[in-house]
């Protein structure tokens, strides 16, 4: 089990999945990607893509979010993620998707909604994180001032973009968080 760091939710303990299926994003790490982002996720509209079990949509709920649409293609993973939010009282305050990340970013665009912070942690070692930079259909899910986050494997480099501008890269221990805006908007 893994728990909320901080805010309304503070100590909260999650559920996981066992084995390796997920890879949970550690609570040191966690905690260092919501300080970066500190004011900006009081009152955000917030995607967030590969969910797992929900524990940086649920840390952002717990700090201030207002809302979080999840994407998880599991059925093991959106189980224990709607367990979660059951939980803590949250299925009224956030969208779970059991879809693939491609299929949830055309439903999503075809359905007009945007985000203030699109949050992506794609599995380690395929190449989702350049893919996703790189796509045009996510960056018109972006509100305007809208930010992506990307994680990824402290070993591995930033994915390059065509249409998003890397702002700033934080890394705890082997995870890395990249910052990314629209070309052409004010950094981090």
């Amino acid at each position: 089990m893994t728990r909320v760091v901080a805010g309304e939710f503070r100590g909260r303990r999650l559920h996981t999945l066992a084995g390796g299926g997920t890879r949970p994003t550690a609570e040191r790490a966690r905690e260092g990607l919501f300080s970066w982002l500190g004011a900006r996720i009081q009152g955000a509209v917030m995607l967030d893509l590969f969910a797992g079990t929900g524990a940086i949509g649920i840390e952002a709920l717990s700090r201030g979010a207002e809302y979080v649409t999840f994407v998880e293609r599991t059925r093991a993973a959106t189980s224990v993620l709607r367990r979660n939010l059951s939980d803590l009282g949250l299925l009224e305050r956030t969208r779970l998707l059991k879809l693939d990340t491609r299929g949830a970013l055309s439903r999503l665009g075809r359905e007009g909604r945007t985000y203030d912070l699109v949050f992506a942690d794609p599995p380690y070692g395929e190449d989702w994180g350049p893919q996703l930079a790189d796509d045009d259909s996510l960056v018109g899910l972006l509100a305007a001032g809208g930010l992506m986050l990307l994680e990824r494997a402290s070993k591995t480099a930033a994915a390059k973009s065509a249409f998003l501008e890397l702002k700033g890269t934080r890394e705890y221990g082997d995870t890395s968080f990249d910052w990314y805006e629209p070309a052409g908007e004010s950094g981090a």
